[in-house]
């Protein structure tokens, strides 16, 4: 697989995303790049005077008109790849959030990203108050509905984090698209392109220890034994009190014996 990186500098939406899914060999660019040319043009003529009006006019347009939807298979590589979204008008919470800011911003509306664990859902003020978007149905939630997604994800006891509702910018975007990109990768096992997934997202977050410990397995699985075992003694050293360093210790014991037979 070629080298290939991002700099703050050069992240763009959507192109940086479709780039993205070309270079882990998913999809076309350029047949990414006509789907949105068409769609950004298609909204414009849903542009109305008054606010309110033209955010009632864009969900009308994404959900009923266009017929995006809550991909069937989830949790596949096509509903995490933004240009994917646009061709086939189905994707995840993270590929139709963004489509819909996209399109917002054709409109001169805001549309923000919430990340929330397991779910993002969108935002915009409007008349002085916020107003939070389902991406998967175009309905408002209140914020007890997003807690619930909270809850729904970490559990009943989970509390709702002011953090939570921060708008997310590019960077963030995209490193939530290449974690669902890289979850469904190892699905499908495309281990490749998930490694590939890790490989970039450590390039900016060199220290997020859960990374290094995903990357082990699937390391594990293209027979890259070193790099398994580095990722996994980077976890242990780097975070020793954690209630899963038993486990990685006996992991890292594992591959050590797994070495030597192959030696």
């Amino acid at each position: 697989m070629k080298q290939f990186s991002f700099n703050d500098e050069s992240l763009t939406l959507p192109d940086s995303a479709f780039e993205l899914v070309e270079h882990l060999g998913f999809n076309s660019a350029e047949q990414a790049k006509w789907a949105w040319f068409e769609l950004s043009g298609a909204v414009l003529s849903h542009y109305l005077a008054d606010e309110e009006a033209r955010l009632q006019a864009l969900l009308t347009f994404f959900y009923q008109e266009r017929g995006f939807q809550t991909a069937d298979e989830y949790f596949a590589i096509a509903a995490a790849d933004l240009g994917m979204c646009f061709m086939l008008r189905r994707g995840n919470s993270t590929t139709l959030a963004t489509a819909l800011k996209l399109l917002a911003k054709q409109l001169d509306l805001q549309l923000d990203l919430l990340l929330l664990p397991g779910a993002t859902v969108l935002v915009c003020t409007m008349a002085g108050e916020f107003r939070y978007i389902d991406p998967l149905t175009g309905r408002f939630l209140s914020r007890h509905d997003l807690h619930s997604l909270v809850k729904g994800e970490l559990g009943n006891a989970a509390p709702f984090k002011a953090r939570y509702l921060k708008p997310a910018n590019n960077q963030l975007i995209l490193m939530r698209m290449m974690s669902e990109l890289k979850s469904a990768a190892v699905l499908a096992h495309e281990f490749e392109a998930a490694m590939e997934c890790c490989n970039l997202m450590l390039a900016w977050y060199p220290d997020e220890l859960n990374l290094h410990r995903e990357r082990a397995f699937i390391a594990h699985q293209l027979g890259a034994i070193h790099v398994a075992t580095a990722d996994l003694q980077f976890f242990i050293d780097n975070n020793p009190h954690d209630p899963m360093v038993e486990l990685v210790k006996m992991q890292l014991r594992e591959l050590g014996e797994e070495s030597q037979t192959f030696h």
